[in-house]
């Protein structure tokens, strides 16, 4: 046997355990650190939190590799309903290339499975063949990018018809979730964020953008805010957003654009983060013409290898990081 595969069979997968976060942490900011060549790799992400909130949101979808009993790596998966995604998949630098990877995603292939997601994706470094090879692997193909895009905020922003998961009482809020499944459902058969609208209010991370107009809700916005969340210090992270399709899509999505500005204005918050797949081409030029500026971009992978609901036509907001 090589020691090569003696390395592979020593690997252990399980779920992540609270009391491996901080050790999860580490490695996370320490392996996309060294990636990205940071002189000081710790100080990757520093201020938001992407182990904690996710953990605490689903304990049973994190994933946890451990050699001898040492955690060397973790990966997580998001189930938005008929739609999955993985990540942060991340290893400690020492135990790069020895199929630490590959066993994590194949444990969330499987999750994927007993979740019977229909449209499985990731986020990943367009430039590195190294990690879009591992993906192929498990039937995940390169689609197109997906930007990440920054707005700086006005302070004096305001937007009509803007309502916040945080100001409902128990039953509004139950009826504003069937209303969001109703919406995203719209945009793709079966996908369901509410779990993440739940996840920030239950921690405290942000709050959802309820948008309304005459006749129904238009559009939603799922924002983390500030250090502590996924967003990072004076930051208003769109994880994701989409409006009701139709004529009024694109009207909608400029109001809702606005909308997240103003939440981040009444937060006192400095800049709007959102991501769009460039294939919702509508939906990326008009953040282009509203002034937002990509800050990074990554490529989407896709399994199977189709467009999902990044296509022309839809006006929605990710970035499956």
């Amino acid at each position: 046997m090589s020691s090569r595969s003696s390395a592979t069979d020593s690997i252990q997968i399980e779920q992540l355990q609270e009391a491996d976060l901080a050790e999860a942490d580490h490695i996370f900011r320490l392996a996309f650190g060294t990636f990205l060549g940071l002189p000081d790799p710790l100080a990757f992400g520093q201020g938001a939190d992407y182990i904690r909130t996710r953990w605490h949101a689903d304990p049973s979808a994190f994933f946890a590799a451990r050699i001898e009993s040492k955690l060397v790596g973790t990966n997580f998966a998001s189930n938005w309903g008929s739609v999955g995604f993985f990540g942060p998949l991340t290893i400690h630098p020492d135990y790069w290339d020895r199929g630490v990877g590959q066993r994590l995603v194949a444990a969330v292939i499987d999750l994927f499975s007993e979740w019977n997601i229909k449209q499985a994706g990731l986020y990943t470094f367009a430039q590195s063949q190294k990690h879009v090879a591992l993906y192929q692997k498990f039937g995940f193909w390169p689609r197109f990018l997906t930007a990440i895009m920054s707005l700086p905020v006005n302070a004096e922003a305001s937007a009509r018809g803007l309502q916040t998961f945080s100001e409902l009482g128990a039953e509004q809020r139950a009826e504003a979730l069937e209303s969001c499944r109703s919406l995203t459902n719209e945009v793709y058969p079966g996908l369901d964020v509410s779990r993440e609208i739940q996840s920030i209010a239950n921690q405290n991370l942000g709050d959802t953008i309820l948008l309304r107009d005459s006749a129904s809700l238009a559009g939603i916005a799922v924002c983390h805010c500030d250090a502590g969340s996924e967003a990072g210090p004076n930051v208003c992270y769109v994880k994701f957003g989409a409006v009701r399709p139709g004529a009024d899509a694109a009207e909608n999505f400029e109001h809702l654009l606005a909308a997240c500005e103003t939440l981040a204005a009444r937060r006192g918050l400095s800049q709007v983060l959102a991501g769009v797949n460039t294939a919702r081409v509508e939906a990326y030029r008009q953040m282009i013409n509203r002034g937002f500026k990509a800050a990074m971009q990554g490529v989407a992978m896709h399994a199977p290898n189709e467009p999902g609901y990044s296509k022309p036509g839809v006006f929605a907001l990710d970035d499956w990081r």
